[in-house]
């Protein structure tokens, strides 16, 4: 993405923090701080308030860009120089790209590049991946009046959500029912998959219809 792109994409702050919402949270904001989502949003600079442990909070928190004066638009866009710069870029380049003094894109720059260098980034999937959820847990059992216990996504089983990088890695995890929305099954890929480097493989299910908006997506017919 490129700083025209960047600009249209995001040309207010509050255009990148409801970005930011969508990638970390999907629909439902959860407090950095203790992982409860007992959350109320304040009406306000898109901020919000825990319930649980009586902290406000925005979605910057316990990220690069917490803390910062550096607008969000500008970090956006030394995200996009970092990552497209093949052989680097010089903390002089990225401060005249920016408009920012040296020493604040020097910051900024090693912000990126520690991030990048996190366990979780270094795993996230590219190329060709499938992903499709299933359910565990013991033999359903008959349901009230002698109804047959219902199969795939009407049972009472746990669903478990799992993403396959085509002949590599394999990332999966336990979902709430509730999880498994469109924005929160998009939230999950783009906090997996490279979508910039990969394509992605899924069934037919309806909670996977907003994915092809940020990256490609491809449907496996299991019908046919």
């Amino acid at each position: 993405m490129n700083i025209v792109s960047i600009y249209r994409k995001f040309p207010t702050n509050l255009d990148c923090i409801l970005h930011l919402e969508v990638l970390r949270w999907g629909d439902t904001p959860t407090c950095p701080y203790c992982q409860s989502q007992r959350v109320t949003s304040l009406p306000t600079e898109q901020r919000h308030h825990c319930n649980a442990c009586n902290t406000s909070f925005s979605v910057t928190v316990r990220t690069i860009f917490h803390h910062s004066h550096v607008p969000l638009q500008k970090w956006f866009l030394a995200v996009s120089l970092v990552l497209n710069a093949k052989k680097g870029i010089a903390a002089r380049q990225l401060a005249r790209d920016l408009e920012v003094n040296k020493n604040t894109a020097w910051r900024m720059g090693m912000k990126i590049r520690e991030a990048m260098n996190e366990s979780e980034q270094r795993n996230i999937l590219s190329g060709l991946v499938e992903m499709d959820e299933t359910y565990i847990g013991g033999k359903p059992r008959a349901g009230s009046g002698g109804e047959p216990p219902k199969r795939g996504r009407g049972t009472k089983k746990t669903p478990v959500v799992g993403m396959v990088e085509r002949g590599g890695r394999v990332k999966a995890g336990v979902a709430k029912k509730d999880a498994l929305t469109m924005s929160k099954l998009s939230a999950l890929v783009r906090r997996n998959v490279d979508i910039n480097n990969a394509v992605l493989i899924t069934d037919e299910f309806k909670g996977y219809l907003g994915i092809k908006q940020f990256m490609p997506h491809a449907t496996v017919v299991h019908s046919h």
